[in-house]
């Protein structure tokens, strides 16, 4: 079978392509979803439009997936490991389960970006609750309180600095010195900024069952209190290696690039939305794209189908 679009990824901007396509009532649309990324971790979204308290990202992806499949759209539990162009104009993925591969005459990639962060116990039961990834998301909720940043080198010390603006109880933790040195005018500026500074290896996350954290228990056993906490540590997973197999064109920090109109890639029939693509870091950005390349989606297919009629 040939699907008309296949979207890899089913994270936001996915599901809000799918449900854009579905809503046209005319293609036959796949979405390959390895159950993976940020929307899938985070237990609450709390700047998004009809949402004063707050939505998880598995509850929006559980409603995305069965409005998508309202309109017909299909769904399949695989995550893609390679993509290539066919003589015939249309693309196939190859998935990690055994044997399993799709076709199809337009793609959207929408696969993200993934955190990193060491994995601490009790660290994921707090993620998007009362530790945090984004000061423009969620700095408000770091408003007036005692907050820890958990991070590596300059990323950490640059975070620390933005949510200056926020609280003035901060307290910078570099997890373990050998992830990354403060440069030296960093280091002066944290001190500059009354933000404190500590070198030290993090063993757990000290917080409740809800999700509330408590602070920072470190290697040597020693708590160190705070109400809320973000982590920078760089090097995020920016996942673009199937637009590079397909030879789509890359920004140097490894983003897809996109036409800003259409959110069509540099190749033609390839789409890409999302923090893979803008690293916009936004849910409702990511939403956005979605539905904008699904449109211009529904445009080429039409197109193409014109001109296969015709031939």
């Amino acid at each position: 079978m040939v699907w008309d679009c296949i979207i890899v990824g089913g994270g936001i901007a996915g599901l809000q392509a799918a449900i854009q396509l579905g809503r046209y009532a005319m293609h036959n649309v796949l979405v390959l979803d390895a159950g993976e990324g940020r929307s899938a971790i985070c237990r609450s979204y709390r700047n998004i439009l009809g949402y004063p308290e707050g939505v998880s990202g598995s509850d929006l992806r559980a409603t995305g997936t069965e409005q998508a499949a309202a309109y017909g759209v299909q769904f399949i539990r695989d995550k893609v490991m390679r993509a290539k162009a066919l003589p015939s104009g249309s693309f196939l993925l190859h998935g990690r389960q055994d044997g399993s591969s799709y076709e199809a005459r337009t793609l959207l990639l929408a696969t993200g970006v993934m955190d990193r962060f060491p994995d601490l116990p009790g660290l994921r039961e707090c993620l998007g609750l009362t530790v945090y990834v984004c000061p423009d998301c969620d700095g408000f909720e770091a408003k007036d309180r005692r907050t820890l940043i958990l991070g590596a080198g300059d990323a950490g010390a640059r975070m620390s600095m933005t949510l200056q603006i926020w609280t003035n109880k901060l307290l910078y933790i570099n997890h373990g010195r050998s992830q990354g040195q403060v440069s030296a005018e960093l280091l002066h500026s944290l001190h500059a900024g009354g933000i404190d500074y500590l070198e030290a290896v993090s063993e757990r996350v000290a917080g409740t069952e809800d999700g509330c954290f408590r602070g920072i228990v470190l290697e040597d056993g020693r708590l160190i209190e705070a109400e809320r906490a973000f982590l920078a540590f760089g090097g995020n997973e920016v996942r673009s290696a199937l637009a590079e197999q397909l030879g789509a064109r890359l920004h140097e920090n490894k983003h897809i690039w996109t036409d800003s109109r259409s959110k069509m890639t540099s190749v033609p029939k390839v789409w890409a939305a999302g923090d893979v693509a803008a690293h916009a870091e936004q849910v409702t950005i990511a939403m956005g794209e979605g539905a904008q390349a699904a449109i211009w989606i529904h445009k080429t297919l039409l197109e193409l189908k014109r001109t296969s009629a015709c031939t």
